[in-house]
């Protein structure tokens, strides 16, 4: 049986439609302090349950979603599966400076505490990530969409590029599977959200960029390493990322700068109005996982790479 919370139901509608199923009642109660109840309007007792909620900002959809696990295990679910397609808190994942919280671990013992069984995710921030949890975690990648969208573009003298040098390993990923060459940007921050300086790593001169990255936030880099290598005698540049969070003027910056196009998948909702982006479907690779779950089957020959 799937449930979805609020803010990701336009996916798991998809996602039922994939897997010829209904999606199940759920019933959330918000009371005008802004507290909620969540409640299943149907029994669930001795099923394998597949609870969809990305846990976007704001933490409300995490609450959603912890509140649908303790309602879950309480009315005798067999199994509780969470399937969150795009990890918040994520970037949190290690003490960078002193005095700092670990947000992603937190949110992590959180799920686990709650009584989640096991989680399905997609292009976490940093693969370590699932080593906070305790429980099976199956993550898909992006890539199951992304690439074969960029192949039917059939772009001539492509160059794979990385926003940033930690970035390289996923875009590296891009570059052996199109059998290209690989350009990194190594980027410098004043402050979260701001880059103070940029240089380009690489030949970029005629060619078709495409930069790979997991998330755009504020498109700050993304748009900067686009404009630098336009002005570097890119003949064109594109950007790919898996979550559209694109947060205060991200649609404004991408509108505005140097990019052809801005691609991403529907982990996240995209409401704003830009022209360059396009959004990619995850919904039937996440029902795929789920059908393969329910089967015990593998779900590694759904990586492309």
């Amino acid at each position: 049986m799937v449930f979805s919370g609020t803010a990701t139901k336009y996916l798991a509608e998809k996602i039922c439609e994939s897997l010829g199923c209904k999606l199940g009642q759920l019933l959330i109660t918000k009371f005008s302090d802004g507290e909620f109840a969540v409640s299943y309007e149907e029994s669930i007792r001795g099923r394998d349950v597949f609870l969809v909620q990305s846990t976007f900002p704001n933490s409300d959809n995490l609450m959603e979603l912890l509140l649908m696990i303790d309602a879950a295990k309480r009315a005798s679910a067999r199994t509780i599966n969470a399937v969150i397609p795009y990890f918040g808190w994520a970037r949190q994942d290690r003490k960078d400076k002193p005095r700092v919280s670990i947000g992603a671990k937190l949110v992590a013992d959180l799920l686990s505490v709650a009584g989640v069984n096991r989680v399905i995710t997609m292009d976490l921030h940093a693969d370590q990530i699932q080593g906070f949890f305790d429980v099976p975690v199956d993550h898909l990648y992006g890539s199951g969409v992304i690439m074969p969208y960029l192949k039917s573009l059939n772009l001539d003298n492509l160059v794979i590029a990385s926003p940033d040098v930690g970035g390289s390993k996923r875009a590296n990923t891009y570059a052996k599977f199109f059998g290209c060459p690989l350009v990194l940007c190594n980027k410098t921050r004043a402050r979260a959200n701001v880059v103070a300086t940029m240089q380009i790593i690489g030949d970029v001169e005629g060619k078709n960029v495409v930069i790979i990255d997991d998330m755009v936030d504020t498109a700050g880099t993304i748009t900067k390493a686009a404009d630098l290598m336009k002005a570097a005698g890119a003949k064109t540049v594109r950007a790919c990322a898996s979550h559209c969070v694109m947060s205060g003027p991200a649609s404004e910056r991408v509108q505005e700068s140097a990019l052809e196009e801005m691609v991403f998948t529907d982990s996240i909702p995209y409401t704003q109005r830009c022209a360059k982006v396009k959004q990619l479907s995850v919904a039937d690779m996440f029902a795929e996982a789920i059908r393969r779950v329910i089967e015990n089957k593998s779900i590694s020959d759904l990586y492309i790479v």
